[in-house]
């Protein structure tokens, strides 16, 4: 009897260390973030730089500037496609692989890795404030370097969490990098931010209610 009752212990105790076992969060990467890498078929990564650039000057006159390019951007639109033709370039194939090489690109920025949602981590990064009350961060942007989102470009948007934390935390530790810890979540938002060199909306793909912001050491 005294073998049985010490074995349900044991499983009792168990029961109870298990869950708060699990509770404790688990380090992660900004890498962690990305999703698994998609392979696809890209043109452009064997072309010259040259060639390149002629591509995206030819786009420019016959694709967006087609309404108003004048008989001197024609004739130069011209003498490009035949140059890239003569090199064994399709220019107009070309253009319609850019919509899908962009896209592909686009659906990399954008996703998030399914295998962290739901997940209890613990991520260093550096605070951007959205919402500030009584000098702290109650609403913010976790981003993987200093001054991300100060100048344009921004993160891609799966390099990027967008954290609430009501405890909220102080604004004069900006610069110094932080843990923060909770539940990953997926949340495709945009944000409209001010930069010192103009304005954009800054997309994110994860989101947490953050149980704790710490001091990163």
């Amino acid at each position: 009897m005294k073998t049985i009752a010490h074995f349900l212990n044991i499983l009792f105790a168990l029961a109870i260390a298990g869950p708060l076992l699990a509770a404790d969060p688990r380090n992660i990467s900004w890498q962690d973030l990305l999703p698994e890498e998609r392979p696809y078929h890209d043109p452009f990564a064997t072309l010259e730089y040259s060639q390149v650039n002629a591509l995206a000057m030819l786009y420019r006159i016959e694709v967006l500037h087609a309404d108003t390019a004048d008989d001197e951007k024609r004739a130069e639109a011209f003498q490009i496609r035949e140059g890239l033709v003569s090199q064994g370039l399709d220019p107009d194939w070309l253009f319609e692989q850019r919509e899908i090489v962009m896209n592909q690109r686009l659906i990399a920025a954008r996703e998030p890795n399914l295998d962290l949602l739901g997940e209890n981590v613990r991520l260093p990064g550096y605070l951007l404030p959205l919402d500030i009350v009584d000098q702290k961060a109650v609403e913010f942007l976790l981003v993987p370097t200093v001054g991300a989102c100060i100048h344009t470009p921004a993160p891609p948007a799966n390099q990027m969490v967008y954290v609430r934390y009501e405890q909220g935390f102080e604004i004069d530790e900006l610069y110094k990098p932080v843990w923060i810890s909770g539940e990953m979540r997926a949340l495709s938002r945009s944000q409209s931010l001010n930069y010192v060199d103009g304005q954009a909306n800054i997309e994110t793909s994860y989101a947490m209610d953050a149980l704790s912001v710490e001091i990163y050491d």
